[in-house]
């Protein structure tokens, strides 16, 4: 990144959400990362911030052990925002008190005695108090004392420290969480730190970063040849347009047809990357590969490590055949690397395993090149579209790494993926074609491989079933299901069971994320 551009670096103390503070941060036009709380005083010095933001988590400041926030940072007079646990951290580390609060508050809360310029202009009503805001709490300790040099800034019925502000140093710290849409006006709490407070510059955007990144592949680069998997998904289109811009013909992509894709997708891949995006592309025919590597494994956790180790096993044999090729390129992005808590900068728990962040072996004798890697999905397609690639494959919605594999649940079986794609194709067909397509976020049909008894006709069938699966979100770490007309639905159902032979049974999946992922695998 530019070394003179404004950045707030965020301090992870193991919240499952820290992701979404620097989502929003960004939305600001302002770069950010997210770093470890163990992070080296040299790093922290480093990077430069304008502004430190403490990340919730799951510990109890008073346990043995507990994660503290570094010293350095209340020395470098930069503005300091806590949130619920890097509340807690502040207060205990510069003297107060922090306590059990016997019952976990969870879920919305009113906050009352809004008197800083964190909340200013912010309002959701006024009581007996005087002004009022929703929020959203998640927390089962809170502060009972706060350190000298401190103020109350906002307190609720049961947490009469719900906001804390240090005037000399700088310091805000607040018990809810800003970061989630529950909290409705958390985004301008955050903006009017990283804004009014950091008064940070508004320098990120992504023709500036593509820039950036394009100068800085072509030093890392040099003369070598790179090798890039290319999925026909956007990550990966995106990553081969900004390469090509980098390097030009010393990028070589590779296409795996692992018999795991959506229907035709093989040869639409082809087509789009060779006669619209000007890619030298190769196609590899592997499909019996990985059906007879998934022969007969049904845990999911088993079968994205065996895909992503075949991955990497086709490109290394692929490498030796191509000279001076030293580098292998991935789409991989933010919340793959967040999920999979693959990178040593998470203290967040492992969700799931993502092929291209986990397995790579260290026999792999090419360096990674993932240009993406600290985008979230938003960001990847403003990017390409900054790089002036079409808005059909820009705005296609996402498919993860393994394809299908972790869309047919249990074992997966040459059969199950033909009637999973003839299933999905149908549903994808009627988005489109009732103007929906663009309305939700991400949609496509889990196979369940489970028969169920049905009628057809005047005959009694014994078949499988599938679910529908359509969600909303502005940045796949939390999603809410997609509420589609219930006769569309049932259109798309009748279509699936009169027109693919063996599946009699079409449900629709309303859960959301959290608890549930997107994927079902």
């Amino acid at each position: 990144m530019n070394i003179h551009q404004d950045k707030i670096l965020i301090l992870d103390f193991g919240s499952q959400v820290t992701q979404l503070i620097a989502r929003r941060v960004r939305e600001f036009n302002v770069y950010c990362e997210i770093h470890p709380y163990d992070v080296s005083n040299e790093f922290i010095k480093n990077f430069a911030p304008k502004g430190i933001i403490l990340s919730g988590g799951p510990n109890s400041v008073y346990d043995n052990d507990t994660p503290c926030a570094p010293r350095i940072i209340f020395d470098l007079g930069v503005p300091i925002f806590g949130i619920c646990y890097g509340m807690q951290t502040i207060a205990k580390q510069l003297g107060g008190d922090v306590v059990s609060s016997g019952d976990r508050e969870f879920g919305y809360a009113e906050i009352t005695e809004l008197s800083s310029q964190l909340f200013a202009g912010l309002s959701d009503g006024v009581n007996e108090l005087g002004h009022f805001l929703k929020v959203w709490m998640s927390h089962g300790d809170k502060v009972s004392r706060l350190p000298d040099g401190f103020e109350v800034i906002a307190k609720t019925d049961s947490c009469p420290i719900a906001a804390m502000y240090s005037k000399s140093r700088n310091i805000y710290a607040v018990q809810f969480h800003p970061e989630v849409t529950h909290t409705k006006h958390g985004a301008r709490m955050l903006e009017h730190f990283v804004l009014n407070i950091c008064h940070c510059q508004q320098s990120w955007t992504m023709p500036n970063y593509a820039d950036e990144v394009i100068t800085k592949i072509r030093r890392q680069v040099g003369n070598d040849t790179v090798i890039l998997a290319l999925s026909g998904g956007v990550d990966s289109s995106v990553a081969g347009v900004l390469i090509h811009k980098a390097i030009g013909k010393q990028l070589k992509c590779i296409f795996v047809d692992t018999g795991l894709l959506r229907l035709n997708e093989a040869q639409q891949v082809m087509q789009n990357y060779h006669d619209n995006l000007d890619l030298e592309i190769i196609k590899i025919d592997a499909k019996d590969e990985f059906y007879t590597a998934l022969a007969g494994i049904s845990d999911p956790e088993h079968k994205r490590k065996v895909i992503g180790k075949l991955f990497v096993d086709i490109f290394q044999r692929e490498a030796l055949k191509m000279s001076n090729a030293k580098w292998l390129a991935q789409g991989t992005i933010y919340p793959d690397v967040i999920e999979s808590a693959g990178s040593k900068n998470s203290k967040a728990h492992n969700i799931k395993s993502h092929h291209n962040v986990g397995g790579l072996p260290e026999s792999l004798n090419l360096q990674l090149l993932e240009p993406l890697r600290e985008l979230f999905k938003d960001e990847v397609r403003s990017l390409g579209v900054a790089l002036g690639i079409a808005p059909k494959l820009i705005y296609r919605h996402p498919f993860p790494g393994p394809g299908l594999g972790v869309r047919i649940l249990g074992e997966v079986k040459p059969e199950f993926v033909t009637l999973l794609q003839k299933a999905d194709n149908i549903f994808i067909e009627e988005l489109y074609s009732n103007d929906l397509y663009h309305r939700v976020s991400q949609a496509f049909v889990v196979f369940l491989p489970v028969k169920t008894v049905g009628v057809m006709g005047d005959g009694r069938t014994y078949d499988y079933a599938v679910s529908l699966r359509a969600v909303e979100t502005s940045d796949f770490m939390t999603a809410n299901v997609a509420n589609l007309p219930f006769e569309f639905i049932t259109k798309v159902a009748n279509r699936i069971i009169n027109e693919v032979k063996g599946i009699n049974r079409v449900t629709y999946d309303i859960s959301g994320k959290p608890p549930a992922t997107i994927e079902w695998e």
